[in-house]
């Protein structure tokens, strides 16, 4: 527990005073971000804002995981005070090689729109070729790295707040790992993409994560306690590597929650396609290695509603010329509205919430009505 909040808290830190630092960076380079020309007028005002932030979070992220482990280390070698630490993971590094990647596609992409100086980065090819060969890696590596007892990070099984009954193995081993390859690459696409469609207003796709990442490092907390190795019996968690999947988590949720500090509104700097592609990342990954992918639906609630918002804009506009929304994503259709930006970050926080809420709530209830 004490590694999981020492996480958090150095990530924050790491966030917090080094964003500024990255801001005059950027700014010294002179790279801006460029604004849709059809977008909501308001936005024209950002123009020139710095953008490519997300370096800072997954920088604040690997600090926080890495120094947490070390200072717990030395701490008790010391002999000062006595602790217990988890050991760094496989699991553990398998989901920050995915933030860590996607973000390297997301920096490839800022990278693109501010030397062509235009508002589109990588084409959709360059970009899900990308995400395909990370995930692809990610996935490989999740299924076939043994560990204790031969458990491996991920499963083949399809899991809600734990493995279901649907196995993708049931169709043999090598046809079940491509099936669990694709289902995870579909997992992660989504993820990433839906965090990336969210990230259009000051603040919000960074308080959204902050809450939905949270929630990762409470369900980590409580699959370790209740963990098959730990308290054996009909209601364990068969997890691998849980608790250092919580310091993950809480990693980068205290990261999210030091750069939410300058980019809520009026943001100094965006987090661009290299934050919001690591997040998404980040949130798949912990959803394959806790065993929870179907939950991460709920949990991350808003980033649902406003992927939805752009599938059902674009199949009623191809099908009947018409659109549903004033302009999608969601979040700004109500900026056209004439709600204010602040308004609908809040109120879209307050969703982002209370899904989480729902998220857990579903994930505490399964497992106290098997008792």
């Amino acid at each position: 527990m004490v590694n999981v909040l020492l996480a958090g808290a150095v990530a924050m830190i790491v966030a917090l005073f080094g964003t500024p630092l990255f801001i005059k960076f950027l700014v010294r380079r002179g790279y801006g971000q460029f604004i849709r020309d059809d977008g909501p007028t308001s936005h024209h005002t950002k123009r020139g804002t710095p953008t490519m932030g997300g370096a800072v979070i997954i920088l604040a992220t690997l600090a926080g995981y890495v120094l947490s482990h070390l200072l717990l280390i030395l701490l008790d070698l010391s002999g000062l005070v006595e602790v217990t630490h988890s050991r760094f993971s496989m699991s553990a590094v398998l989901v920050l090689f995915l933030i860590t990647g996607l973000g390297f596609v997301g920096f490839l992409d800022d990278y693109t729109k501010i030397s062509k100086q235009r508002s589109l980065g990588l084409t959709s090819v360059e970009k899900l070729t990308g995400q395909t060969i990370v995930a692809v890696i990610f996935a490989v590596a999740a299924l076939q790295t043994p560990g204790d007892n031969t458990r491996s990070p991920a499963s083949t099984a399809i899991s809600f707040v734990r493995d279901t009954a649907v196995d993708l193995a049931w169709f043999g081993p090598v046809i079940g790992t491509i099936l669990f390859i694709v289902w995870a690459n579909i997992l992660i696409a989504g993820a990433s993409n839906g965090v990336n469609l969210t990230d259009g207003l000051d603040g919000l796709a960074t308080g959204a994560s902050v809450m939905v990442f949270g929630a990762y490092s409470v369900i980590g907390i409580w699959q370790y306690n209740q963990n098959c190795q730990l308290a054996p019996g009909p209601n364990c968690y068969d997890v691998r590597d849980a608790l250092d999947l919580a310091v993950v988590a809480c990693s980068v949720a205290g990261a999210c929650f030091g750069f939410l500090w300058w980019n809520a509104s009026p943001a100094k700097i965006f987090m661009g396609d290299t934050g919001s592609l690591a997040l998404g990342g980040g949130l798949a990954g912990l959803a394959i290695t806790t065993h929870t992918e179907l939950l991460l639906a709920i949990l991350g609630g808003l980033f649902v509603i406003i992927t939805l918002s752009v599938i059902i804009q674009v199949a009623s506009f191809k099908m009947t010329g018409r659109r549903v929304f004033r302009m999608a994503p969601l979040q700004h259709h109500f900026e056209l509205l004439g709600w204010a930006e602040v308004t609908i970050v809040i109120r879209f926080w307050i969703i982002a919430g209370l899904s989480v809420a729902v998220g857990l709530g579903l994930f505490y209830g399964e497992w106290v009505a098997n008792l």
